[in-house]
């Protein structure tokens, strides 16, 4: 159309909002309405209405974002209500959005009322939506690459056309920006802790055999919550020596800024982790930043040990396993076949329950299952050849017998780890009952007259004795902790562990922990000192000749601390053994108990902070019977090292701050 000789035209009628983007040209009598930000030419007929001007400026690529309007007549809005962001109930969600800032909305809204229509007026964020996006990859894990998808282009683009798209690059730097970002909070966090810091260490693995090595960060805040944080994942290449291994580690430490408050490292049981200790301890105890000269620092994961005792069982009883689930598959693999069967399990009076499966080769809890289910039906199995000479695969009496027995070693340790996973933040003082009963329960199996099965007890029982010698203090230290059990339950369990030797084994648990609480009880006087030289001086950090002051006066400090013992006065120790245990209940919290009683045991409380949070097991419920390692992600991969640790940390950040 000719727009030569157009006329604008400006009139008081033209009243509703969508006016103020559109300019209404007259010529002759056709009236056009021309957007102002892209141009293009509509009816600007009275009888036309506006629907499809509104309808446009929506759609607008040219337009501004701080512009576009939402608009919806009164019966738009109620047709679309349960669809508008305006009418959701966020009222259970608010609380983890304002702490996780994944949904950070803010929705600017501006009611007009104007010939019956509401317009909406949204404030949209190019960058705010960029890093929305980022947290959503981050904290599902979802693929970077998935920017470049065709299909999540098209959905963008229709959800929110101002919304500029981005590239696999853009968003692992927004990943890795975010990363940073949360890692400065985390690193405030752990420099205010009240009290130690225990790491675990775990070995993962990549489809494409690359390993890395992951350091978790564990700790009661001052408020005696338990928390854990992944601080590092580390790609390691295996063919390096275990100095190397260890220096890895220590400068992970000091890159936290931790190494002075750490307490222990939990490892799963290897060789190779045996050395990694060794020098770990070594270098921080020449620094004297571990207690009891280090006794309590090497820790291994209590999980790890129940599964490598569950190897050797399960390699004991391979042979017959076998044979069942050839059986099984055998019942199963036609319907007649199955009909005779059924016939023969009523013929032998089989009571059982429990229908006949195959075993998962990825969960060794479900070769549990099996071979229990297979148990009950034994005498129908054994039934079966006389009935059908095609069966061959039935075990013999003597292996029938065996896998009775490895079978009720296996569902013991179901038993076990399941008590492991009784509480989702376990603190160390759970796991000292639990294993007192499998070191008890091993020394029963020994016992065995076959020597097939008494040979297989010996060697598990030398894993554990292993795995006691360098854990049970700290298992007993955390126990003494539990105000329910006191020093009674270490005497209960040594007196059937040891017999006559368990008075001096109490002995020794009951001097670690006075050597314990002595050292807590000069790290505290320390402390106090440090305030009062903030407190006196005209800053908020100590004057050097301060410091070494302070250190001379160290073995002052100790000094003290014995002589006032012996002048009488009684420590927080003692008070708390003299006075009764207190009542044992399913709604008790070890660690509330404690916060309670801070005020009356400072000493105690702070030696109890440190301790209940040691991890005796690195066990979680999605990895709690697998016969596999820890996977990562195929989406992840084929990450650098440096975004693969950013997404990571970041994603366990993240997700800790919803639980919480």
């Amino acid at each position: 159309m000719d727009m030569s000789d157009a006329v604008i035209m400006k009139s008081t009628r033209l009243k509703s909002v969508v006016w103020n983007d559109f300019d209404r040209i007259k010529k002759g009598d056709t009236c056009v309405a021309v957007c102002r930000h892209c141009k293009k030419k509509l009816s600007g007929s009275s009888t036309s209405g506006t629907s499809h001007l509104r309808n446009h400026l929506i759609r607008c690529q040219s337009r501004t974002s701080h512009a576009l309007p939402q608009l919806y007549t009164p019966r738009e809005k109620k047709k679309e209500g349960t669809l508008a962001i305006t009418n959701f109930n966020l009222d259970q969600e608010q609380k983890k959005d304002e702490v996780l800032s994944l949904v950070n909305f803010r929705l600017e809204q501006d009611h007009m009322k104007e010939d019956g229509v509401t317009y909406v007026h949204n404030s949209f964020d190019q960058r705010r939506s960029r890093f929305d996006l980022a947290r959503m990859i981050i904290l599902h894990g979802y693929s970077l690459a998935m920017v470049e998808h065709v299909g999540f282009k098209v959905f963008v683009r229709n959800l929110q056309p101002l919304f500029e798209l981005v590239n696999c690059d853009r968003v692992e730097a927004d990943c890795v920006e975010i990363y940073l970002k949360e890692k400065q909070k985390v690193t405030e966090v752990l420099d205010k802790l009240p009290g130690k810091i225990s790491l675990s260490a775990e070995k993962w693995a990549s489809l494409d055999n690359a390993e890395y090595l992951c350091l978790t960060a564990h700790y009661i805040d001052e408020s005696w919550q338990l928390h854990k944080k992944i601080l590092n994942f580390l790609a390691i290449d295996p063919s390096q020596t275990e100095d190397m291994h260890s220096e890895v580690v220590m400068t992970c430490m000091m890159d936290w800024d931790i190494d002075r408050k750490l307490l222990s490292m939990t490892f799963d049981s290897s060789s190779t982790n045996d050395n990694i200790a060794i020098r770990i301890s070594g270098r921080l105890s020449q620094n004297r930043f571990l207690y009891c000269n280090g006794r309590l620092f090497d820790v291994r994961c209590a999980s790890n040990l129940i599964f490598m005792m569950v190897q050797d069982a399960l390699a004991a009883v391979n042979g017959v396993a076998e044979k069942i689930r050839e059986s099984i598959r055998y019942v199963k693999s036609t319907q007649t076949v199955q009909a005779k069967f059924n016939e023969i399990v009523q013929e032998a009076g089989v009571q059982s329950q429990k229908s006949l499966c195959l075993d998962n080769s990825f969960k060794w809890n479900s070769t549990c299952s099996m071979l229990e289910a297979a148990l009950e039906h034994r005498d129908a199995f054994c039934l079966l050849p006389e009935k059908d000479a095609t069966y061959t695969m039935c075990p013999t009496d003597v292996e029938w017998d065996r896998a009775t027995v490895i079978s009720s070693f296996l569902k013991f340790f179901v038993e076990i780890t399941n008590a492991f996973l009784r509480n989702k933040s376990a603190t160390a003082n759970l796991y000292f009952p639990d294993l007192c009963d499998v070191y008890l329960q091993l020394n029963e199996w020994c016992k065995n007259p076959d020597d097939y099965i008494s040979s297989l007890a010996a060697r598990m029982r030398t894993r554990f004795e292993e795995y006691w010698e360098r854990c049970s203090l700290g298992l007993a230290v955390a126990a003494m902790l539990d105000p329910r059990f006191k020093m009674k339950l270490v005497e209960y369990y040594y007196a059937q562990i040891y017999g006559s030797g368990a008075p001096n084994r109490i002995d020794e648990v009951f001097d670690s922990v006075k050597t314990l609480y002595s050292e807590h009880s000069i790290c505290l006087a320390s402390l106090d000192q440090d305030m009062a030289w903030q407190e006196g001086g005209s800053s908020g950090c100590l004057p050097s000749s301060g410091r070494d002051s302070r250190d001379r006066l160290m073995g002052f400090d100790k000094f003290l601390h014995e002589t006032s013992q012996s002048e009488g006065t009684k420590s927080d120790m003692d008070k708390y053994l003299e006075e009764p245990l207190f009542p044992r209940n399913a709604e008790f919290s070890i660690l509330n108990w404690w916060k309670v009683h801070t005020p009356r045991y400072p000493i105690l409380s702070m030696m109890a902070r440190n301790v209940l949070g040691v991890p005796m097991s690195k066990l979680t419920s999605d990895y709690a019977f697998s016969t596999g390692g820890r996977m990562l992600d195929h989406h992840w991969s084929s990450l650098n090292p440096t975004t693969l640790q950013a997404l990571m940390c970041a994603q366990d950040w993240i997700q800790s701050e919803l639980e919480n």
